[in-house]
């Protein structure tokens, strides 16, 4: 996602939405693969924002193949920085289970 018309589409009209201590997941059904990772000025400086989303994307494309179409936005929380690569991981395959994101395999 690249507009803020995207964005913001997302936010209002999402089907599901889970709030984790590291992160918000949007997730809203549609064709089409889509997504955005915004981490806003609360994180910290430029450094740490881009750190918070460059955890985000890891944990997205480590799980694309188990994920269903649709577009997805992951908004970072400060807790994000200070916790480990594993206990994000798990809270993201939470959020993606709550949110009925995953595939049925």
């Amino acid at each position: 996602m690249k507009t803020s018309k995207e964005f913001n589409g997302v936010y209002k009209h999402s089907t599901k939405v889970w709030h984790t201590p590291f992160f918000v997941l949007f997730y809203k059904r549609s064709d089409e693969y889509k997504v955005g990772f915004v981490a806003s000025k609360k994180i910290g400086n430029a450094v740490h924002r881009n750190r918070a989303k460059r955890l985000l994307r890891a944990h997205f494309i480590e799980n694309i193949d188990r994920l269903k179409s649709g577009s997805y936005v992951l908004v970072a929380k400060p807790a994000l920085l200070n916790e480990s690569y594993s206990g994000t991981r798990k809270a993201y395959l939470l959020a993606l289970k709550k949110c009925t994101a995953l595939k049925q395999i």
